[in-house]
């Protein structure tokens, strides 16, 4: 490398990316004595229509670190209920009311927030450290053996060294780029055009999914303002765009003729972000020395709205297994199969369970040529007491819950 480095900096573990995945794990070891480089790329953790939702699962994660209450008085929404709606009527998909936990509920937090509460408690440890705008584009490789990064800060290149590097740096991974790891691909049918619409007192609360013909409409309860997710079939974008606001506008309002009054708020594509539409997974998590967590090691597609709790699982399983060989300064490769074979299974039945949705609902609304019904074994399992728990359950908790140690 020609450009010199102006620092070496040393840490037991090396995070890249101050995502959930990455600012949850760097909490759990700086709590348990770990020193812990955390390096994230933008200045701040302000980004548009990222992942928001804090799932019943992650909420008893908080409880057994002593944050929940604490999280709980910021500002925030809760969605109690998942609901479809097709041309039959309402129905509800997701009733966590009927969960048995403290947090029978979706909390909607803008994920800057959360991250911002995540990260100023881990400073309490003087054992962790987080640096913005760190750019992170080499992996240190010494004997077959991965011994850190090399990043450009806002000074020049730095060496961060470390017993462990985590990449934790999201569907784009880097890291996972440079470090020549492959993931196996699906194809979701849909993207997803995200954007606000204004929210009145007497609107209905909680989350809803609008499935009319050929389209599919997701409101999201953000208290004064709805989050509308606009799913179109993949590749369909820039036919949108061609047609213009004006048609995304007439389409909004007769999916939902109650926006009818707002939609003329939405004037300009800058005002909507698109979500192009990613499901994948890592054959191999790790390799010497290095461990990929998150999106980094499986991309989620939104159905469900998973992603973050499945990455913030991973962060705990992650903290459980590598403390102790952390402190002891000896990470082998056993211990990060351990993490893989431990959240492996989980994260592939939520996969599995999100592609069935897509198929069987996502796929047949956005190719309806008439009136749209959910399928009818859907509705026969969402009216039997033994089976409508399970999607609340499924999505609310995960496959399988995580608890910290220590």
């Amino acid at each position: 490398m020609s450009d010199e480095i102006r620092e070496v900096q040393r840490a037991d573990c090396c995070i890249v990316g101050a995502g959930p995945a990455g600012a949850v794990l760097g909490l759990l070891l700086a709590r348990r004595g770990v020193s812990v480089l955390l390096l994230e790329a933008h200045a701040d953790f302000e980004r548009e229509f990222r992942g928001d939702t804090i799932h019943p699962s992650v909420m008893e994660i908080l409880e057994e670190l002593g944050l929940a209450d604490r999280l709980l008085e910021l500002r925030h929404t809760k969605i109690h209920r998942l609901t479809v709606e097709t041309d039959e009527g309402p129905l509800a998909i997701a009733d966590f009311g009927r969960l048995e936990t403290r947090y029978p509920f979706i909390t909607m937090l803008p994920q800057e927030q959360f991250l911002a509460f995540v990260t100023d408690e881990a400073r309490r440890f003087p054992h962790f450290r987080l640096v913005m705008s760190a750019h992170v584009r080499e992996l240190i490789e010494e004997d077959g053996t991965i011994r850190g990064v090399r990043y450009l800060g806002g000074d020049g290149w730095v060496e961060a060294r470390a017993v462990l590097t985590v990449a934790a740096d999201g569907r784009f991974s880097r890291i996972r780029h440079v470090g020549g790891l492959e993931p196996i691909a699906t194809s979701p049918p849909m993207d997803v055009l995200w954007f606000r619409l204004a929210r009145k007192p007497e609107d209905p609360e909680g989350g809803v999914g609008v499935f009319r013909r050929g389209h599919i409409l997701v409101l999201l309860d953000r208290s004064d303002y709805w989050q509308v997710g606009y799913v179109f079939p993949k590749g369909g974008y820039q036919a949108l765009r061609a047609a213009g606001v004006e048609a995304l506008r007439r389409s909004v309002a007769e999916m939902v003729p109650q926006l009818s009054d707002r939609v003329a708020q939405l004037t300009e594509w800058a005002q909507v972000s698109l979500l192009s539409v990613e499901s994948n997974r890592l054959r191999r998590w790790y390799r010497p020395g290095l461990l990929l967590i998150g999106d980094a090691a499986h991309v989620m597609s939104p159905v469900g709205g998973v992603g973050i709790n499945y990455a913030i699982q991973d962060a705990v399983v992650a903290a459980n297994v590598l403390v102790e060989p952390l402190k002891a300064g000896r990470v082998q490769p056993e211990h990060l199969s351990a993490v893989q074979r431990q959240r492996e299974w989980p994260t592939r039945i939520i996969q599995v369970f999100q592609t069935m949705i897509q198929r069987r609902l996502v796929s047949g609304a956005l190719g309806a040529t008439r009136p749209f019904r959910l399928p009818l074994l859907l509705r026969l399992c969402l009216r039997l007491p033994i089976l409508r728990n399970f999607p609340a359950r499924l999505i609310g908790l995960g496959v399988r819950r995580v608890h910290v140690k220590g």
